[in-house]
């Protein structure tokens, strides 16, 4: 078991005029190597309990374990706990500050208190899995692309050798070929080295193309948690809180209304082409 969170909450401001609860009696398990998508409308929480998952933000009550020992446990290493799940930022500028790209992927392995060698050999691979050529490794990284920041600021989290990943809204701003790219390079991350993925986004596709399982929160609480199709077989109830399913399961819907014989709870475009194929075929 990876993380286990047993009726978390938290409260913003307790006490003040400004009280506000984000997170209500959370209760959820993630497993190693699993791809776990996280998806809701701004303000439903997802930021505020990705940032548990990390103790960036410590839970007002209830408990979070990782690897079965609860990190709200006095003397607990929360240093350690960072280097085992990376948190990449919705704006990679938040964790790049180095001068060049190779010292700011190089940053989080010399805090581990490596050796120079090290890091660098570790900063290598890092820069690598994500893709970014090497032409950019003594570049600012403030001089680059929206996505090749992100690549960077990935690869530095890499370089730590988590044991998870988290990423908030790794796409954001980016046009769609720049955000397949990411997605497609994360996926493969995802295949190479079996680290656990949680990612967090506002795109309905892209989460059914790459989860596993779907997390929606809700104002602050956990909707749904299963996987894709059954989560997006809810679509109505999705729709009512402001979400939606990805446009082929309103495509594979409306032609179930009108007589095809095709399955509704598809929730990718190549799932919905072969299941329009055999319609067609069995129409002949």
């Amino acid at each position: 078991m990876s993380i286990k969170i047993e009726h978390l909450n938290y409260v913003y401001s307790p006490g003040t005029a400004y009280e506000r609860q984000a997170l209500k009696d959370i209760c959820l398990e993630i497993d190693d190597g699993e791809f776990v998508g996280i998806i809701g409308h701004t303000g439903s929480g997802k930021s505020t309990l990705i940032q548990h998952l990390n103790g960036l933000m410590k839970a007002t009550s209830g408990s979070l374990y990782y690897n079965d020992d609860n990190i709200y446990e006095e003397g607990y290493d929360m240093r350690a706990l960072r280097s085992q799940v990376g948190l990449v930022f919705q704006y990679p500028e938040h964790q790049l500050f180095e001068v060049d790209v190779m010292t700011d992927v190089c940053f989080g392995p010399k805090n581990q208190g490596l050796l120079p060698e090290e890091c660098k050999k570790r900063a290598l691979e890092a820069l690598k899995l994500t893709g970014l050529k090497e032409k950019y490794y003594k570049s600012s990284p403030f001089e680059l692309s929206g996505g090749q920041k992100r690549r960077v600021a990935i690869a530095g989290v890499l370089a730590m050798r988590p044991k998870v990943l988290v990423l908030d809204e790794p796409t954001a701003g980016l046009d769609p070929k720049g955000r397949d790219d990411i997605l497609n390079q994360i996926a493969y991350l995802h295949r190479q080295t079996d680290m656990t993925v949680i990612l967090v986004s506002h795109s309905m596709e892209d989460i059914a193309r790459y989860a596993d399982r779907i997390i929606v929160m809700n104002k602050g609480a956990v909707m749904y948690n299963d996987e894709p199709r059954k989560v997006f077989s809810h679509y109505l109830e999705l729709e009512k809180v402001g979400l939606a399913a990805p446009q082929v399961t309103y495509i594979m819907h409306d032609l179930q209304n009108k007589g095809f014989n095709v399955r509704a709870d598809v929730t990718t475009v190549a799932e919905a082409a072969d299941e329009i194929m055999k319609a067609l075929e069995s129409r002949r």
